[in-house]
């Protein structure tokens, strides 16, 4: 596919960075040279310096031929147009964009993109993006990150293993034996700071941070097996008002089993925004590193806080505060991947990336067809991608120990006819069957050519 990604910035590289490693003709461009220089460096990509919307910049990026455009600048203006420039000038077939000003993404605006109107076939909101990926933390407070597949029968839960986790130093074929009726599968293991896939015989050892696949019913007992404790979460504070923050308190008022809520939000016109768009939660204007202030939100009571600001330091911070102060846990809102490390350290128990959430969405809507979603793991070092089995594929018709996966792929779990099953070896994979798979980066390529994507979806 020949692909013009709009935008050099984190999310932008990150999407180059998949589309050109899965040998993509990929062209980027930016307004800033320095961002295209460091794309075209460190990536096989081409790159053009100029601003995205204007017509000549789109016609040396390649748009008269493109198969597709995503406008992911920090624009929404300049997105929308760069959409509408590619449609009507170079006819280009998909139109993705990023937006994030809440005004066009409400009902008033939902007949606002299409055809006869905007030209964008996929809108991207950051905002939404992210206060779904809170509120899967919040379900799951136990993980230090989520995701939900298979319509939801299955999430992936990511899960810190501490000394006193019960099945330390047990190879992971002896636990399927131990536990033959759960539906859980670990497909990644990060260790040391390496991410790998596990071998049957490897063992999980204390400090191991694990990738499990487990039916969402079996989501407690998977925990408590690794040696987590699950409690109802009855009171939370949001640190920042914001449209991620206002999202996920809206979100909560809505919940049947009433959660007690109170945002602290620095910037005061935010902060009535807020309040005036809550109706149960209590909104609090002042600043989140003021202990006075976290103890008035009753923090040291608070079964979780959830840092969402639109700067990585202070959500550090107040998480680490929050956590002294005596709250059970803390979620940190961080874009830095390079900063995720010092979570441990911190004593901060999980944390949202932004920009591998909408890194991982936009990838979903890319790989459009058989292939239904997909989720980044880490600073892009592995993909969890759930897809259906073609006639043409050759997993089709064959049992899962006949495939020659390679050595950083692993099935997690398989649907058939609405039903989600284990992937034992003798189990056979039907044309149609909806599979989800950990595949490390380098071995994607391999994947899809077994999932015969590039074939039958481009």
């Amino acid at each position: 596919m020949k692909i013009i990604v709009c935008g050099a910035g984190q999310v932008g590289w990150q999407i180059a960075r998949h589309l050109s490693g899965e040998k993509n003709d990929v062209t980027v461009v930016d307004s800033n040279p320095d961002l295209v220089r460091r794309a075209t460096e460190t990536l096989d990509v081409q790159g053009i310096a100029g601003f995205a919307s204007h017509p000549d910049v789109l016609e040396r990026a390649g748009a008269a031929d493109a198969d597709m455009i995503i406008a992911a600048t920090h624009s929404d203006e300049v997105n929308m147009v760069t959409c509408q420039v590619a449609h009507s000038i170079f006819s280009v077939p998909r139109k993705i964009a990023r937006l994030r000003a809440k005004s066009y993404l409400d009902a008033i605006s939902s007949s606002l993109f299409g055809d006869r109107n905007l030209p964008i076939d996929v809108v991207i909101s950051p905002e939404r993006e992210v206060a779904e990926a809170a509120l899967q933390r919040l379900a799951a407070p136990q993980a230090f990150d989520t995701e939900s597949f298979l319509d939801g029968q299955a999430q992936l839960l990511g899960i810190a293993l501490e000394d006193d986790c019960p099945v330390l130093n047990t190879p992971l074929r002896q636990l399927t034996d131990l536990f033959s009726t759960l539906r859980a599968i670990v497909l990644g293991v990060r260790r040391a700071g390496r991410l790998f896939a596990p071998a049957a015989d490897d063992q999980l050892y204390a400090q191991d941070h694990i990738y499990v696949l487990v039916h969402s019913q079996d989501v407690n007992r998977t925990l408590e097996i690794f040696g987590k404790t699950t409690k109802k979460q009855e009171r939370v504070v949001i640190v920042g008002g914001g449209n991620v923050g206002l999202a996920v308190a809206r979100a909560l008022e809505g919940r049947a089993d009433r959660v007690r809520v109170k945002v602290i939000e620095k910037n005061r016109a935010c902060a009535e925004r807020a309040a005036d768009a809550l109706t149960r939660t209590i909104v609090l204007n002042g600043d989140g590193l003021d202990i006075d202030l976290l103890m008035e939100a009753s923090v040291d009571r608070a079964d979780a806080v959830l840092v969402l600001t639109d700067d990585d330091k202070t959500n550090l911070l107040v998480a680490v505060r929050a956590k002294s102060a005596g709250a059970r846990m803390a979620i940190a809102l961080v874009n830095d991947p390079t900063l995720v490390p010092l979570m441990g350290p911190l004593d901060i128990d999980a944390y949202i990336n932004p920009r591998a959430t909408t890194v991982s969405s936009i990838l979903r809507h890319i790989r459009y067809g058989r292939v239904r979603a997909i989720y980044s793991i880490g600073d892009a070092e592995a993909e969890v991608i759930e897809a259906q089995v073609l006639s043409s594929s050759p997993l089709a018709g064959r049992l899962i120990r006949e495939i020659a996966f390679p050595e950083g792929v692993l099935v997690g779990a398989l649907m058939r006819r609405d039903q989600m099953l284990k992937p034992a070896s003798g189990l056979r994979i039907e044309e149609g069957d909806v599979i989800v798979i950990f595949a490390m980066a380098k071995d994607v390529p391999e994947l899809e050519r077994l999932l015969q994507v590039s074939v039958d979806f481009f």
